[in-house]
């Protein structure tokens, strides 16, 4: 079977307590839902997209912390620590991009303004 069900050969699956933060934080940069499967035990699961970016999430619940893997660390462990997610984006000037973000999820929420990389390319985080 030759079938393409991805964009990409990676996909970027986020282990994540509960669907709704997510959902909100990440349609509020312009991801839009495309599949979900309801929370139930460690079975949840959900994708979204913006563009050709795919986002995957796992387990949706309180049954995350109990994962073969995860449950080794606290539930206090910082989410993501030592990942950082990178969007190209290549829709719409970068500048309004990122307005959009400020007007949607809020200045807090960004550690790093807009800014030229290296003199080269603007970035923020």
């Amino acid at each position: 079977m030759n079938k393409k069900v991805a964009l990409s050969d990676i996909i970027l699956e986020i282990h994540t307590p509960d669907f709704k933060i997510v959902r909100d934080f990440y349609g509020a940069l312009g991801f839009k839902e495309v599949w979900n499967y309801p929370p139930k035990g460690q079975s949840g699961y959900m994708v979204m997209k913006r563009e050709n970016s795919i986002l995957a999430f796992f387990c949706g619940n309180e049954e995350v912390y109990n994962h073969s893997f995860f449950k080794r660390f606290p539930k206090t462990t910082p989410h993501g620590y030592g990942i950082e997610i990178c969007l190209y984006i290549s829709d719409q000037p970068i500048d309004k991009y990122y307005q959009h973000v400020l007007d949607t999820v809020g200045k807090e929420k960004i550690i790093t303004p807009l800014e030229l990389n290296h003199g080269k390319v603007k970035i923020f985080g």
